[in-house]
């Protein structure tokens, strides 16, 4: 008898995708869905990446180095230099997606049955990498009305056992959107010290921070070298989503010597994809002004916008470019699935991502969505006035 694997088939599938073919049905009844579910910016890429792609005047697209494009790395060593990131060449390890960077973040420093401290909600694709790793993923959580604010540290030492490898965080914070303060990620430096764990820091929304305080890094913690791997993407930072280039970046020689040999067995990362990401090095700063300037734009008008409507409640976010909203329905799930099936409004519905996906506990986020405030502000207005007439509507509204 034919089988597959026990780990594909606990794999769970994922709660910004798995409602594709509903709205693909809808929009062949001719509906218009507005992406929420995604984070996918319309925001155009740099004309820098893209010109280095359309210049290439080579004659083969050979191999790269499996840890990636010496003229690419030495640019990202001076991408780091300029945000107060000092490291060495072999410090840095160009990999195919910041989701690759995860992937051998974990496998090179955990066993099976290791554990991994992490804050919920977090992105859905940890839960798929422990999986993967036989890893146990042990959930912090983390709640709407607090805004999602890392938990005291005599919450982690409740949660660190001997079988404790790390703490997994994303700042900011896909999916809710949330900055940790500066004194905050100290805060996880002393814990990660005390206890001898890694610290593996997400850091790929850097460029999203809406406060006045700079991005504060867990690479600027002082003392904590060996144990911090930074895991980074050029996806978000310059609209590059489908270049799938990361990188992972850690002063522990022994951690990058377990991640070139995870490198080297996958050969390399994407040459054009390598291209790209080194032309978007020449970015100006502008572009970055720019770019945040539009995306505190639409996220005042969407989180204004569902604030507005009555038994919705999300806090602000102040990075990335997402957020949670609670909403007034029995499941989030269902409420998603009626939502493309069932319900329009002057033609158009909504597509947003159930929320208990990106939770561990049972239970958590089955009245959350969460929603990307990547489009354009008039489609973001269109999608809140949708929404706040499906919930109007709702058979499984919970408070009519």
């Amino acid at each position: 008898m034919l089988t597959i694997s026990r780990k594909a088939q606990i794999l769970p599938a994922s709660p910004i995708r798995k409602l594709v073919p509903y709205a693909d049905a809808a929009k062949k009844r001719g509906i218009k869905v507005y992406h929420l579910n995604i984070g996918q910016p319309d925001i155009e890429s740099p004309k820098e990446a893209l010109d280095a792609v359309k210049n290439f005047d080579g004659k083969v697209i050979e191999y790269s180095n499996s840890a990636g494009n010496l003229s690419y790395r030495e640019g990202l060593l001076k991408y780091y230099k300029g945000i107060g990131i000092d490291l060495d060449l072999a410090d840095l390890i160009v990999t195919s997606s910041g989701t690759e960077a995860v992937q051998f973040a974990l496998s090179v420093t955990c066993d099976p049955g290791d554990e991994v401290i992490v804050m919920e909600p977090f992105y859905t694709n940890y839960n798929a990498f422990a999986i993967q790793n036989d890893i146990k993923l042990v959930p912090i959580t983390t709640h709407i009305k607090e805004g999602f604010k890392l938990p005291e540290i005599e919450e982690f030492e409740k949660h660190i056992t001997p079988k404790t490898k790390g703490i997994l965080i994303c700042n900011p914070g896909n999916p809710t959107g949330t900055l940790y303060t500066k004194e905050a990620i100290e805060k996880l430096g002393e814990i990660a010290k005390k206890h001898g764990l890694y610290i593996y820091s997400d850091e790929v929304y850097r460029e999203f921070c809406y406060t006045d305080e700079p991005h504060y890094s867990c690479m600027h913690i002082k003392g904590l070298e060996d144990n911090v791997i930074l895991l980074d993407s050029v996806s978000k930072r310059y609209s590059l989503c489908g270049v799938r280039i990361g990188a992972i970046i850690s002063k522990n020689k022994e951690v990058m010597k377990g991640v070139l040999k995870y490198a080297q067995s996958r050969l390399c990362s994407p040459a054009y994809g390598q291209i790209a990401a080194e032309g978007a090095l020449a970015t100006p700063a502008e572009y970055f002004a720019a770019v945040k300037e539009e995306y505190i734009t639409r996220r005042n008008v969407l989180v204004e916008g569902l604030n507005k409507i009555e038994g919705v409640f999300s806090p602000m976010p102040m990075g990335a470019f997402y957020t949670i909203a609670e909403l007034p329905v029995d499941n989030a799930d269902k409420f998603a699935q009626w939502l493309l099936e069932e319900f329009s409004y002057e033609g158009q519905t909504v597509m947003v991502a159930p929320a208990a996906g990106f939770y561990a506990t049972p239970g958590m986020g089955t009245n959350q969505v969460r929603a990307a405030y990547v489009l354009c502000v008039e489609d973001l207005k269109n999608a809140v006035k949708c929404l706040e007439e499906a919930l109007k509507v709702y058979p499984g509204r919970t408070n009519k």
